[in-house]
């Protein structure tokens, strides 16, 4: 289906007469007419564009298609048919199966049956037919080689020659049908006792792990404050640091090995014991020092070797996400994993979690924002393009190029720069250097920072030893707060001194186009470009407002002649290089774009000039690579894969992964335009950006009231340490967790108002859009509560209407009082459930509904105005788009996402942690009440006589 969507196909000679055969319209065009009519509301003409004369949108023909799916006597719609065939006469052609094969069935069933056959008769009801004839029917046609194979099940499903022959057409037209994702697991519900035991020892973990943490740093500290004078407050701050910050590296291999030890493909049920082992794991495995500090170095693949990857000589992975299973990861010499890549060697489906093996032969290139699933292969030389995923059982050949989601043949080149030398000693050397400079510098910085306060100014001293008398005093509080605003002003203007200086400065030394070697000195100027010029509590405060253009500019971005909406880039802006990020003039970005200005191999990089167009829109999460083949005028929906190879493709849309065209804007955000003529812009520009002004000062005010309050915790337990030892600054840690969490959440709900958001459509001009804005730049973010219980119970807190016992590996809703969740979720790492969408200057706001049992998958995006029936399963890397129906228990995936085939037959399962059952087991009954939470048992195939 994905593969026809990128091609055009000529349908001039099946485009019936408008009459038909007697004269009157077409039946498929006629019925698809009167579906969309009732969409629409208003009369609708065969041969009016659906965008252009009727005014429709991508939202209204998500609505038609789902309509449309669920009339069984009409062939299937999907938006990438909507797309190519933009009228109702040549959609009809398009999706309805030729004349002469309905004709043809219909006269081997009336041999059959010894009677005339209407193309519309039921076999069964009408025609008097049963399961023996039918089957004589279905050895005769399969007898036809100018006809389909038709089995006795496609009789039952389509029960009349229209219906069957409907059906069979387009399953044949379709070249490569989407892989279904495997059967779901089976496994018995966890209780509401296992749910909370879980709970309770994932808090204990953490408590025990403040503990420890706090007691090796105060040991620490007071060892380092005893120190005399400010050379040996560094000597002792670089010992103990550099062994905190080995055993901080040590510990999670140690607990890898000792919970989990060597990994294999099983199933987990979720919130057993047993995932109890697996969630310490993945935390401590992620919170690695290393993974911070030196991902894209040749220490972070030492890393993942110690545990259990299976990493080739020369290999380089950029991605940050370290596989929890890393046992189950092999990579081959040579093979280059881009950023933002996704490789996790697990997912979780309908409350279990599976691990399975994902496979990277000698020199593969697994591009930027890729996603791979479990049990996945790529062959020696193999390469995946960017923003594209490999689902399950998916092999991509040795020597073969693939892209989109799910992949499929390329025929582009993604390995693009030439290899240089660069042997085991640079390697080495860059390794060491890098080692040096954390032990020497940034961790002695990091460590000693209170015993060199205490060194360089004695009268902090006087503070601490005041005792409890001075938190008596409002001049204490006063001293407080006005130490930490001159903290956080201080570290912004000092982050915005080095974004500004330092990048334009080192950036002298990488010239353009010309390959350098990894691990050279080129390479460690431009990894520093990259760390100092994506500053990002900078790009949250300027962004979403007139200052993001002005601070861009300054780090060196080329964006012509600004045409200033206040809104020209979210929040989410980030690159290789700013030298090298040309955006044309009225170009407007919604959020999460990458400037790849960066292609690697495993020895080599460059960087080049990447140049979005003028007057273009971009949405959510867009990877822009170098020598991308747009123009001026395009919009590039949520998650496009921007393409490299064909035209330039100027003036049109682009959707999907691969993309396909589509109207560059259509009559409804027009007629939003139009709400503002009259107004006068500069007028509201005015306006907005003084509301964007108040909208920073709010941001920095929570976030000073958020340090203020740390401050004052942290003071508090060096008051208390006297007495009750580490187990104050342990508390003082926790209490600092718990008002973050409480106090965010205070702030989010105060910025929509106490009051739930609702949907609307309105112009970026609105005063409406500029609040929703000051909304997201106040929105708590509780990421750090991942695959626990209480990430459901914050959801709930911040106003999402959520189910029991929902699975939260790492989800994200921008409007949390929009989206009603069911219960028994599972919501995969990566996924985003967001409730809008801007295009141009169009924002348009709308619920999501997702039933109970649904699981979305890794990476997945859901857009606004979505329906997800319960039981549904969405594949890892789709894109739901907006309007989108998914039927009860169906099984959808792709960019955009459609139907899947019928899931294959389940493999012989791998081994269980005791509490999973296999997927022959019994599915347990539906409870009184709750329906939905029932598994699905497929209902047998009635006997009709």
């Amino acid at each position: 289906m994905l593969e026809r969507s990128v091609q055009t196909t000529d349908l001039s000679d099946r485009v019936p007469p408008l009459g038909g055969r007697d004269g009157g319209p077409p039946p498929v065009a006629e019925r698809l007419a009167g579906v969309l009519a009732d969409v629409l509301g208003v009369p609708v003409l065969p041969d009016g564009d659906f965008f252009d004369d009727l005014g429709a949108d991508s939202l209204v023909m998500a609505r038609f298609c789902a309509r449309v799916r669920k009339q069984a006597d009409l062939p299937p719609v999907s938006i990438q048919d909507v797309y190519r065939h933009r009228t109702v006469t040549r959609l009809a052609a398009a999706v309805a199966p030729p004349p002469s094969a309905e004709r043809a069935m219909a006269d081997v069933l009336a041999d059959v049956l010894g009677v005339p056959v209407e193309p519309d008769g039921d076999f069964f009801d009408d025609l008097g037919a049963d399961s023996l004839v039918m089957a004589r029917f279905c050895a005769r046609v399969r007898k036809r080689a100018d006809l389909p194979a038709v089995s006795i099940q496609d009789v039952y499903r389509h029960p009349t020659v229209r219906q069957l022959a409907t059906a069979l057409d387009t399953a044949a037209a379709a070249p490569a049908p989407l892989p279904a994702p495997p059967p779901a697991p089976i496994a018995r519900r966890a209780s509401a006792a296992e749910h909370a035991l879980c709970g309770v020892l994932q808090l204990l973990v953490f408590l025990a792990y403040s503990y420890l943490v706090a007691l090796l740093f105060v040991r620490g500290e007071l060892w380092i404050s005893d120190a005399d004078g400010a050379l040996d407050v560094y000597a002792r701050a670089a010992v103990f640091g550099g062994a905190a910050f080995l055993g901080l590296c040590l510990l999670p291999v140690a607990v890898k090995w000792l919970l989990l030890g060597r990994t294999r493909p099983r199933e987990i049920r979720v919130w057993s014991l047993t995932y109890v082992r697996f969630w310490v794991v993945k935390t401590l495995v992620r919170m690695n020092p290393l993974v911070l500090l030196f991902h894209g170095s040749p220490l972070f693949v030492l890393y993942l070797r110690a545990l259990g990857a299976r990493v080739g000589r020369g290999a380089v992975v950029f991605a940050r996400q370290v596989p929890v299973c890393a046992d189950l990861l092999t990579v081959g010499a040579g093979t280059v994993v881009r950023k933002d890549a996704l490789i996790s060697c697990y997912r979780a489906t309908a409350g279990v979690i599976t691990t399975g093996p994902v496979t990277l032969g000698r020199d593969v290139v697994v591009g930027e924002a890729a996603v791979l699933d479990i049990d996945t292969a790529m062959g020696d030389g193999a390469q995946l393009g960017h923003r594209s995923s490999l689902h399950t059982g998916q092999r991509v050949p040795a020597g073969a190029s693939w892209h989109g989601s799910p992949a499929q043949p390329a025929g582009v080149d993604y390995r693009v720069v030439e290899p240089a030398d660069c042997g085991t000693a640079r390697r080495v050397v860059y390794s060491l250097v890098q080692l040096t400079g954390a032990l020497l510098v940034t961790v002695p910085l990091a460590i000693g920072g209170i015993g060199f306060l205490l060194a360089v100014f004695p009268q902090l001293t006087e503070v601490l030893d005041a005792g409890p008398v001075l938190f008596t005093q409002p001049v204490f509080y006063l001293e407080v707060l006005l130490a930490t605003a001159v903290l956080l002003l201080g570290s912004l203007v000092v982050g915005l001194l080095v974004a500004l200086t330092v990048p334009r400065v080192l950036h002298l030394w990488v010239v353009p186009d010309r390959v350098h070697r990894l691990y050279g000195f080129q390479y460690s100027l431009h990894r520093t470009i990259l760390r100092t010029s994506n500053i990002k509590p900078l790009t949250k405060l300027f962004g979403d407002s007139s200052a993001i253009t002005t601070y861009l500019q300054a780090i060196g971005y080329d964006l012509s002649t600004v045409v200033q909406t206040g809104s020209n880039f979210g929040t989410g802006v980030k690159h290789e290089t700013p030298f090298l990020s040309r955006v044309g003039s009225g170009t407007m970005v919604a959020d999460g774009l990458s400037m790849a200005n960066a292609d690697y191999s495993s020895t080599s990089f460059r960087v080049s000039r990447t140049a979005i167009g003028a007057d273009n829109f971009l949405g959510n999460a867009i990877v822009f690579p170098a020598g991308a083949r747009t123009g001026d005028d395009c919009l590039l929906a949520t998650k496009v894969m921007v393409p490299l190879h064909g035209e330039v493709r100027t003036g049109v849309g682009l959707l999907g992964s691969p993309a396909f065209e589509i109207p560059r804007s259509v009559q409804r955000d027009r007629s939003v335009d139009e709400l503002m003529r009259g107004a006068d812009p500069g007028r509201l520009l005015h306006a907005k950006n003084r509301h964007n002004l108040g909208t920073a000062g709010l941001f920095l005010l929570g976030r000073w009231t958020d340090l203020s309050a740390v401050t004052l915790l942290s003071l508090a337990a060096a008051e208390f340490y006297p007495r009750v030892g580490a187990v104050a600054v342990a508390a003082a840690s926790v209490a600092s967790v718990l008002f973050h969490l409480v106090f965010t959440a205070l702030v989010e709900r105060a910025a929509a108002g106490f009051r739930p958001q609702q949907p609307r459509i309105c112009s970026i001009l609105d005063r409406a859009f500029w609040s929703h804005e000051r909304y997201w730049k106040l929105v708590a973010r509780p990421d750090y509560l991942n695959g626990t219980p209480f990430k459901p119970l914050m959801w709930r807190l911040l106003g999402v209407r959520i189910g029991r016992r929902v699975f939260d590996d790492g989800c994200g809703m921008p409007e949390r009082t929009l989206v009603t969740i069911g219960d028994e979720c599972t919501l995969n790492a990566g996924s985003t459930i967001q409730c809008h969408s801007q295009e141009d200057g169009a924002f348009k706001l709308d619920r999501i509904t997702v039933g109970a049992g649904v699981t979305v998958g890794v990476g997945t995006w859901v857009h606004y105005a979505v329906t997800v029936g319960d039981g549904a399963e969405i594949a890892p890397d789709s894109f739901l788009m907006k309007g989108e129906e998914v039927p009860p228990h169906g099984r959808w995936g792709g960019n955009p996402a459609v139907p899947l085939a019928a899931a294959p037959p389940a493999l012989p399962a791998g081994p269980h942690d005791g509490t999973a059952v296999a997927s022959a087991r019994p599915a347990p009954p539906p409870r009184r009440g709750h329906p939905a939470r029932g598994r699905h048992r497929p209902r047998p195939v009635p006997s009709r006589r």
